[in-house]
């Protein structure tokens, strides 16, 4: 029979080439295997979601310092504090006159931009009959029942002017999507227990609600006011739906005229400011 040949560097003894070669061959296999799972580690890093970045203002070294960094019912103790110190309030008469420069149609100084509608109406049309615009209590005036009382009832941070049917139509409904499209509402829409405002004013109104929701806390003789999960609150101070808030103040940030209006209301009339306005991003922080 023919000699077999061997591997190089290898000897016969008695049928031990066998082993040899299976443990040269395990060998091989363990450090090939190592091998790959290094490469796979370098291959395929960890990924992990970069975070929003914070909105920064001329106001965070001065009127926002003490929550600065912070999150949670910290962050909301130390923003009710902020926007509850030296405010001026205002009767609710006097609103009138304020809202004509707060809601000024940035192109024409005679009008004012209707909240809902985004119609622009005469300033002189205020009242209430048809065609006219008046008060809109964004946060209804039912919900905690503290009706036109100066203090919630006169917070120009949530009153805006509006379309007398519109508003009417609205009533004290909570905020919700769905609904058929309201008569000369712009883009709203409304069903049997909420309401949704037009695309472009739902950020707005999810600011307005919320800076309610820090401002009022029941340490002033108002109620505690508070956004749920829930539409038909009725007299009880919640407005909802949190979650719907959430999502149109994320899908719809701050438009110049938002800001603008902000600015007013700090410099002119109360002297303190809509912190989600100025930092969109504490909203997530907060709820």
């Amino acid at each position: 029979m023919p000699r077999s040949r061997l591997p190089p560097h290898s000897t016969r003894v008695d049928g031990t080439l066998f082993m040899l070669l299976v443990t040269r061959m395990h060998r091989w296999k363990t450090v090939a295997l190592t091998t790959a799972a290094v490469l796979v580690g370098l291959a395929a890093p960890t990924l992990t979601a970069t975070p929003a970045s914070a909105t920064t203002t001329a106001y965070d070294s001065t009127y926002y310092k003490n929550a600065v960094g912070k999150t949670g019912t910290s962050l909301k103790s130390s923003l009710h504090t902020i926007i509850s110190t030296g405010v001026t309030k205002i009767s609710y008469a006097a609103v009138w006159d304020a809202l004509k420069v707060t809601d000024q149609d940035p192109n024409n100084s005679n009008n004012v931009i209707l909240l809902y509608s985004g119609v622009s109406r005469a300033k002189s049309l205020n009242g209430g009959d048809v065609g006219d615009w008046n008060r809109e209590h964004t946060w209804a005036k039912s919900h905690g029942d503290f009706g036109e009382v100066v203090g919630p009832g006169t917070d120009l941070h949530h009153l805006r002017p509006a379309d007398v049917q519109v508003n009417s139509i609205r009533g004290n409904l909570d905020f919700d999507n769905g609904g058929s499209a309201v008569t000369n509402g712009g883009g709203s829409t409304v069903d049997s227990d909420s309401f949704a405002p037009r695309a472009a004013d739902r950020g707005d109104v999810a600011r307005m609600i919320l800076y309610m929701a820090v401002r009022y806390e029941g340490d002033d003789g108002f109620a505690d006011l508070e956004p749920n999960e829930k539409v038909g609150n009725g007299s009880n101070p919640y407005m909802g739906k949190l979650s719907v808030l959430k999502a149109w103040s994320e899908a719809d940030p701050p438009s110049a005229f938002e800001e603008n209006r902000n600015n007013v209301i700090y410099n002119t009339y109360q002297h303190n400011r809509n912190p989600f306005i100025d930092h969109p991003e504490w909203v997530e922080a907060i709820w």
